[in-house]
């Protein structure tokens, strides 16, 4: 295969969003979302022990790049990740760059 081959539109939105979660505070707030969970902004913030106004802004980035979803119930707005298996790529990450 080469690379005129590849749907270019497709890889376009692929490296949108690794870039948008290559960043340490995004990196965590994904595997915080991992398995399925559905976290408020108050939920994220404090577990990661952050600004709320950081994790929102964080959020948004992740959200604007296809990497999470939102649902609002009443006053509360919950974020989850729009494709479980972006968590199998931070797992390929850390093992390659932990490894002693």
């Amino acid at each position: 295969m080469n690379y005129s081959d590849l749907d270019i539109e497709k890889l376009t939105l692929a490296t949108e969003m690794l870039k948008a979660i290559a960043h340490p505070l995004r990196i965590s707030i994904v595997k915080y979302l991992d398995e399925g969970k559905k976290l408020t902004v108050t939920e994220i913030h404090e577990h990661l022990g952050i600004e709320q106004s950081t994790a929102s802004h964080h959020l948004g980035i992740l959200k604007s790049k296809g990497v999470l979803c939102s649902k609002r119930d009443g006053k509360n707005t919950y974020y989850y990740l729009k494709h479980s298996e972006l968590t199998g790529i931070l797992v390929c990450i850390e093992k390659c760059n932990c490894q002693d």
